[in-house]
């Protein structure tokens, strides 16, 4: 896939269609800036499940423990249901 080269004062002229052109076709744009090259690409963003972040410590005890707690003397049954 070949990269679309461009500089900024092109790219400003059109800043939001270079954005979803690249967001359309996953061709990357190269933007030249003060004798260095700059990339627009997209990333891959991957399962939301993948991009969970691990939160160690979180749970005092153990986790297992949290299995077996009974929480049914706190159930209140006139209560509205927010979770259907």
């Amino acid at each position: 896939m070949a990269s679309l080269a461009m500089n900024p004062t092109r790219l400003r002229e059109n800043l939001y269609g270079v954005l979803d052109e690249v967001l359309a076709t996953g061709t990357p744009v190269s933007i030249e800036r003060k004798g260095r090259l700059l990339t627009l690409s997209v990333q891959p963003s991957g399962s939301r499940v993948a991009r969970l972040v691990a939160h160690r410590g979180s749970i005092v005890g153990h986790p297992e423990d949290l299995v077996s707690l009974d929480w049914s003397s706190e159930w209140k049954p006139g209560l509205p249901l927010w979770c259907d």
